[in-house]
């Protein structure tokens, strides 16, 4: 993997990460240039299929201001890049285990704009709890040892 580009950290927040897959993103060229520069977000984004073919959809790429093109929408569907057997494989655990697509990071890799989207399931209320006191516990162990260590 290469520079990160963009992360969702409210994906791991609100969701279980059952598995993660790399796809690529068909994009504009101005939307390159834009993504490059840092100028996405995909904090509200999700995954949708649409005639066997993966979507990203309210993924915002600021316009890029190189280019006199502004007809263009910042949160457009934009398709995703993956081998049938994949969709095929993540359109039936979809169906089976209720669970959701969604994109965990924008990054370059070889040049090129990919994406990694993550088989989540959601999180209930009392999780979300649970991983808080668990990191909060984490927290305080960890500066207990750093007191001891002196």
């Amino acid at each position: 993997m290469g520079r990160t580009i963009a992360n969702n950290k409210k994906a791991y927040h609100d969701f279980f990460i059952e598995e993660k897959y790399e796809a690529g993103i068909e994009l504009q060229g101005m939307e390159v240039k834009s993504i490059k520069d840092g100028k996405v977000s995909i904090k509200e984004a999700y995954v949708k299929i649409f005639n066997n073919e993966l979507f990203v959809i309210n993924m915002y790429v600021k316009k890029c201001e190189y280019y006199g093109l502004s007809d263009v929408d910042e949160t457009r569907r934009r398709k995703i890049l993956l081998h049938r057997k994949e969709i095929d494989k993540l359109k039936g655990k979809m169906q089976k285990e209720k669970l959701t697509l969604i994109p965990l990071q924008v990054y370059e890799k070889n040049r090129f704009i990919k994406m990694s989207i993550g088989l989540a399931k959601g999180k209930n209320l009392h999780d979300k709890r649970n991983e808080l006191a668990k990191k909060d516990q984490k927290r305080e162990m960890d500066k207990v040892i750093k007191e001891m260590k002196r």
